[in-house]
């Protein structure tokens, strides 16, 4: 077992940086598109073999060094008793949005095992074929919540903020449903093998620094309080768009953050004290000409070597048009470069 990425989690000593990037197994591979073009996303995501399929191709393609479980943050948020529905060019929709106390008191926290068995499949399939590490995941229950409430993706999150604003005990009862649901989620996906754990909180940064306080990071913490009870597996919380949030991502309880690439990675490192770091290439620098993405990517490493520990990843998800050569270049550049 390459152990390189749990090493850089926990903040120990490592030959060299460990890569992986959000949303290495998806569209950008041919592999996957393959598979992609025999089933709906939803049939995709609930099967365990073609998730186990489509979660190792970038592993045996790119020689990514930690494996991220193929699955989708609102898997969840179905198993509360929610319709969910992806549309192409659109995103995923809610068909009833959740914005009123008999839709609250209508959604069910879930047992994992009984309402989700095939995700915890996966992870035992996955724990059988890797020989890297395999991060299991959740979405942070605001982003998740921002979903319920808009009924999709949205830009202004209007309906998400009067909520909170306005009917601030609807928005908490609410809340608490996702995080007793996602909780429990993650306890069953470490149970089950997951070696880290990351929370996703993708809309974090459309938060004030007070709201996110008040509005968001009470629940983070509930999660990684009830992780740390029951596993010793690194935890990382993502709050994309979160450059102004460290000061309060810092006291979440995780053991990695990640960082977007809106900060430079040692100016975030000097503020977050004694956390590893997971970060923080722009995923349209992979875009770049091939000696120009990796003057980047040295430079990026050189900026982290002050960190207790660093994992090398995009600031958010690699897209679907990105080139897969370009990928190639990249994992290859942060071996060479940094020591391997």
């Amino acid at each position: 077992m390459n152990d390189t990425f749990l090493k850089a989690c926990r903040g120990e000593r490592t030959d060299y940086t460990p890569v992986w990037f959000m949303r290495q197994a998806g569209r950008y591979l041919p592999e996957y598109q393959a598979v992609r073009g025999k089933v709906s996303f939803l049939e995709l995501c609930k099967s365990p073999e073609l998730c186990t399929e489509v979660t190792l191709q970038p592993i045996d393609i790119f020689g990514f060094d930690a494996a991220i479980l193929f699955s989708d943050i609102l898997i969840p948020m179905e198993a509360m008793g929610l319709a969910l529905e992806f549309h192409e060019g659109r995103g995923p929709v809610f068909p009833d949005p959740v914005r009123d106390r008999e839709a609250v008191d209508r959604l069910r926290v879930p047992e994992p095992e009984e309402s989700m068995p095939f995700v915890l499949e996966t992870i035992r399939l996955l724990r059988r074929e890797l020989s890297v590490p395999l991060i299991g995941f959740s979405g942070a229950p605001f982003t998740l919540a921002t979903y319920l409430i808009e009924g999709g993706s949205s830009k202004v999150f209007l309906e998400t903020k009067k909520m909170m604003f306005r009917a601030p005990e609807l928005y908490h009862a609410l809340l608490e449903k996702i995080t007793a649901c996602t909780s429990a989620y993650l306890q069953a996906q470490a149970r089950a093998g997951a070696q880290a754990l990351q929370l996703f909180d993708s809309w974090a940064g459309v938060l004030a620094p007070q709201d996110f306080q008040r509005f968001a990071l009470p629940y983070v913490r509930s999660i990684i309080s009830d992780l740390r009870a029951m596993t010793d597996v690194p935890i990382i919380y993502f709050a994309n768009n979160g450059s102004t949030l460290l000061p309060h991502t810092t006291t979440a309880g995780a053991d990695v953050l990640g960082l977007d690439w809106r900060i430079n990675i040692g100016d975030a490192i000097r503020q977050v004290g004694d956390h590893a770091v997971q970060g923080n290439l722009d995923p349209i620098a992979l875009f770049l000409p091939r000696q120009e993405l990796e003057k980047r990517i040295r430079r990026l490493l050189e900026d982290a070597k002050g960190a207790r520990g660093h994992i090398f990843n995009l600031g958010h998800g690699i897209v679907p048009q990105t080139p897969p050569e370009q990928a190639r270049i990249a994992v290859d550049a942060v071996h060479r470069f940094s020591g391997r």
